[in-house]
């Protein structure tokens, strides 16, 4: 039914996200449900590209049940072979799949040794630094009843964001990021918000599917000690299985 659909999506991630050249090696990391169409195509896209591709599925439920009880020298082996692999890698996928809120509630103190031996050094500094990534999620039912819709219903949106044509975004936001680039003050009003801060000499940047789908971003960041006010956020968020 989404054929189509998921070709498109996996030529607008190989070719506008990390445009993925002959010989470069990829490497795909699966969280949660699989067999997965998306990381499929991808490889025999690749394949198309003569650039050689690596599968990694990752269970929630297994992960959790690792990283709760495994001891520093298991983490530490772990996070050695996962960083060989991605130090061989030129290109990386992250399709997460599944529901991420199965690694709640694992201890502070278990997360953390994760977030310090494996996480830090094998996606933070080796990934994000060293490879052409992006990363993104995959419909599935939690994510459709969190909007208020049928998984149906949710894929056809999620699918109508992600096949977007994103070189023609990124022509679209050069005149907001000029206008950002000169900017100084920036007042931000309301319903529970009124909130001040200054960009000047910090340059804006374009995300445009570089490094997430769905994506369409024109990004900068107040400077040092200028934001004032309050802001008052009206959904949750959930972090390395932190509810917030």
């Amino acid at each position: 039914m989404y054929d189509k659909k998921i070709k498109k999506l996996a030529q607008n991630l190989l070719n506008n996200s990390i445009k993925l050249q002959k010989s470069e090696k990829i490497l795909i990391e699966v969280y949660g449900k699989y067999p997965n169409e998306l990381a499929e195509e991808i490889i025999n896209q690749a394949k198309e590209l003569q650039a050689p591709s690596e599968l990694n599925v990752i269970d929630y439920s297994k992960l959790k049940d690792f990283i709760q009880n495994s001891t520093l020298e298991e983490m530490q082996i772990y996070s050695q072979k996962a960083l060989k692999q991605m130090q061989e890698a030129d290109a990386y996928i992250g399709i997460r799949a599944g529901n991420s809120q199965e690694l709640n509630g694992i201890s502070k103190e278990k997360m953390e040794m994760y977030n310090k031996i494996y996480q830090t050094p094998v996606q933070l500094e080796e990934r994000v630094k060293n490879t052409k990534w992006c990363i993104l999620r995959y419909p599935n039912q939690q994510m459709a009843e969190n909007a208020k819709m049928s998984l149906e219903e949710f894929t056809d949106f999620f699918f109508d964001v992600c096949t977007l044509d994103y070189s023609k975004m990124e022509k679209a936001m050069e005149p907001l990021k000029q206008l950002m680039s000169k900017t100084d003050k920036v007042h931000i009003i309301g319903k529970g918000t009124d909130l001040t801060f200054s960009l000047k000499g910090i340059p804006a940047e374009k995300y445009f599917g570089t490094y997430n789908i769905p994506d369409g971003e024109v990004a900068s960041c107040p400077t040092k000690y200028s934001s004032n006010g309050y802001i008052t956020y009206n959904t949750e968020t959930t972090y390395n299985g932190i509810t917030f």
